[in-house]
């Protein structure tokens, strides 16, 4: 709440274009309130107890001089490039070891101490001793060409995993490409087996439909083979019944006829008086035997019962 009270009266603080800060036991920066008096281009912000800056004190660009002495500084924000109108810095008695790299960007810096930092050797080297404002002067210009030379060798550093990372990203990308061309190879191959499968499933089917008829068409052919066979066989057997009818018929009728002839011949040796004649005998005998041998042929069984009736007319036969 102190600190609080303070900022808001850092209008008390503004000297004409300088703010004082100095000796306020800060440990954070009023950036908001700075920000608000652009015109305070020199900020003394020394003797506090100041361990970092905040990122937003990279956007009060209207400075110009800044002491940042005896506090406790261990990083600046890497941001501090962007103070493009600073131009003397003071940074003596802190525990600094490195600067962000954006400092070569500090193109109006003329004026710069670092006495009294843990500096890195390479740092420290280039820093020199800072005793005198021709010195710090000298500490400027070496500091800020060390700096470019970290920039440039961080930009180099930083196009070579750019363009490592491009190199990998392109390898993941012909990877995946090959992966996806491998996927569609097999997709593709797959496809064919199921097309093939289901053409030799369809071929199977014609074949066995084709099977299926032709055992049909076999059965049919067989059935009218025998149907035409018992056709024949029944023509065969109506003209084989009809054959022995009409021999049967022929005999019956030259039998008939004979016996008719033989029977009148008895019958006249009957009815007239030639009866006791010689010839009549043998007539007589040769239609009883005649007869006898007919009861036994089946055929003549129908011509044999005719003449039974014929014959049963003349009782003396």
């Amino acid at each position: 709440m102190r600190a609080k009270a303070k900022f808001e009266n850092i209008r008390d603080k503004i000297d004409g274009n300088e703010v004082d800060l100095s000796l306020c036991n800060l440990t954070d920066v009023p950036v908001r309130e700075l920000a608000a008096y652009p015109k305070a281009t020199k900020l003394d912000l020394s003797c506090n107890n100041l361990i970092t800056l905040p990122p937003e004190f990279c956007g009060l660009t209207h400075l110009v001089r800044i002491d940042l002495s005896k506090n406790q500084l261990t990083s600046l924000p890497e941001d501090l490039g962007l103070l493009s109108s600073l131009n003397h810095l003071d940074l003596f008695q802190n525990k600094l070891q490195t600067l962000p790299v954006s400092f070569s960007q500090l193109r109006s810096l003329k004026w710069l101490d670092l006495k009294d930092n843990p500096l890195e050797a390479t740092l420290a080297k280039a820093a020199g001793d800072c005793l005198d404002d021709k010195q710090c002067r000298q500490c400027a210009v070496k500091v800020l060409q060390h700096m470019r030379v970290l920039q440039e060798e961080a930009d180099r550093l930083r196009e070579k995993h750019l363009l490592r990372q491009r190199e990998l990203e392109l390898k993941r990308e012909a990877k995946q490409r090959e992966r996806e061309a491998k996927e569609k190879e097999v997709r593709k191959r797959e496809k064919a087996e199921e097309k093939e499968r289901k053409r030799k499933e369809y071929e199977a089917q014609q074949a066995a439909l084709a099977a299926q008829e032709q055992q049909k068409k076999k059965r049919e052919e067989k059935k009218k083979r025998a149907a035409a066979a018992a056709d024949k066989k029944k023509v065969e057997s109506v003209v084989v019944v009809r054959s022995r009818w009409s021999v049967s018929s022929m005999l019956f009728r030259f039998l008939l006829l004979l016996l008719l002839g033989v029977g009148s011949s008895v019958a006249v040796c009957h009815l007239t008086a030639l009866r006791d004649e010689e010839v009549c005998a043998p007539l007589r005998m040769l239609l009883q035997g005649a007869l006898q041998w007919a009861e036994g042929q089946e055929l003549l069984q129908p011509i044999l019962q005719k003449i039974s009736a014929l014959t049963a007319s003349s009782p003396a036969l």
